[in-house]
């Protein structure tokens, strides 16, 4: 897969390749990721790619003819052109479903703004769609655009050194993931589950699918609201359910905090 990103800081996007799970696709010849710095476009000797808004107020916007410039160079570098992403605040919500399709494309250009913003008649000329990672502001889109790589990249196939691990992520099927334990057995009184490690690979593989539901349950509701679940999962929240609310009342008349289900913590 090739990603281009055009952006003002490209040492920023640059130091990602160097470390954890996009290093080793870049290593792996699984990501091929180039910069493109608009201000190599600019005609005149400041290198100026932004300017006062018209209408008044605070901050500059970044200037159509550098970007659209820098846009058509990375497109024609190589084949195919790839779409062309907008990282803004007003852009559909990065989910891991989008991920999943960013990840199936041969090629994206990414284009991180600063600044107040870009023109607007850039983006209705030259970008295919806008995409957000979240419901707050950012000083420029650099960010956003090494999550996108970041996320897209472990889903490409080889770059994880065990591709179940992708399977197994928050998301992947609908919700958030299980907890995960590991040595030594107890830490502060509280001790990992006894099912965990009792070898049963089907009492394991039930417990963390119960585990994922109710986290799901507990935390975003939303994400079950809209996830049809099987029998077997309804039964599976149902007794995630009645465990967490009973040992909800049990903490509540001893005046603690009640515990994770399934987490045994003594002094």
């Amino acid at each position: 897969m090739r990603i281009d990103v055009v952006t003002l800081f490209p040492e920023m996007v640059e130091t990602l390749l160097r470390f954890g799970v996009t290093g080793r696709a870049v290593d792996r010849g699984l990501l091929d990721v180039a910069t493109w710095n608009p201000r190599d476009a600019a005609h005149d000797r400041h290198r100026t790619v932004d300017d006062r808004p018209y209408g008044g107020g605070p901050g500059m916007v970044m200037k159509v003819q550098p970007l659209r410039d820098t846009l058509r160079r990375a497109r024609s570098a190589v084949q195919p052109p790839g779409r062309t992403l907008y990282l803004s605040p007003q852009g559909r919500p990065l989910d891991q479903d989008g991920v999943r399709q960013l990840a199936m494309e041969p090629r994206l250009i990414l284009l991180a703004g600063r600044y107040e913003g870009i023109d607007e008649r850039l983006i209705k000329v030259e970008v295919d769609e806008e995409w957000s990672i979240g419901d707050y502001v950012l000083s420029g889109g650099e960010p956003a655009a090494l999550v996108l790589i970041d996320a897209v990249t472990r889903l490409l196939p080889g770059a994880l050194n065990d591709q179940e691990s992708a399977a197994q992520d928050s998301f992947m099927d609908g919700l958030l993931d299980c907890p995960h334990y590991t040595r030594p057995e107890e830490i502060d009184g509280c001790r990992v589950p006894a099912v965990l490690m009792s070898g049963d690979h089907a009492a394991i593989a039930r417990w963390r699918r119960r585990e994922a539901l109710g986290r799901t349950w507990r935390r975003r509701p939303d994400l079950l609201a809209r996830r049809p679940l099987s029998a077997v999962e309804q039964a599976l929240l149902a007794d995630f359910i009645r465990e967490y609310q009973e040992s909800t009342e049990d903490a509540g008349s001893a005046g603690v905090l009640p515990e994770q289900p399934g987490v045994e913590c003594h002094e």
